[in-house]
């Protein structure tokens, strides 16, 4: 198996590099069960991040590092679901193709959701930034609700993302062109 080794927030972790495409691999980040990384990684970013009043994240990888964050820093935060579940009312959605997911698939918000965010400065949380598809959708997302996006984070920002200024990011990630 071959890894990639990844230094953030103090921390190391191999990460297993796992194929796109006949052409590209990338190093899979995945925060689930690692909570020593989760805490780290949302101190850091609590740091860099600045106004802000409710975190947005998709479902489901970004779902630890937003808890995380919001359980340090006391802010709301507010997952837009891939489905939609029978306690949501009236939803907003929005489409959205992501570099590890196979096809399309849709974000919901509920009504519910949406009230929280109307008027709030808004930011936008994911695992890793990479195509960036995954944060436009949120963006679309915040403003169909009525919030402001004030800041766009990530734990790390993949290949050319990590050449964007829009973005806050702890460390890079490299893809692998076979």
């Amino acid at each position: 198996m071959e890894t990639y080794q990844l230094n953030i927030a103090g921390l190391e972790r191999d990460l297993r590099l796992c194929e796109v495409n006949e052409h590209l691999d990338i190093a899979g980040f995945i925060m689930f069960s690692d909570v020593e990384l989760t805490v780290k990684c949302a101190e850091a970013l609590a740091e860099r991040c600045g106004n802000y009043d409710v975190i947005l994240t998709a479902e489901s990888k970004g779902i630890p590092i937003a808890y995380e964050l919001s359980r340090q820093t006391g802010r709301k935060y507010i997952v837009a679901r891939k489905s939609v579940k029978v306690y949501m009312p009236d939803v907003i959605s929005v489409k959205v193709k992501s570099i590890t997911t196979a096809k399309e698939q849709t974000l919901y918000l509920s009504s519910d959701d949406a009230e929280l965010m109307r008027d709030k400065n808004v930011l936008l949380l994911d695992d890793v930034i990479s195509t960036g598809e995954s944060l436009a959708a949120l963006e679309k997302l915040a403003e169909q609700a009525g919030g402001i996006v004030s800041g766009k984070a990530a734990v790390l920002a993949e290949g050319s993302a990590a050449e964007r200024r829009d973005i806050i990011y702890l460390e890079t990630l490299p893809v692998f062109p076979k």
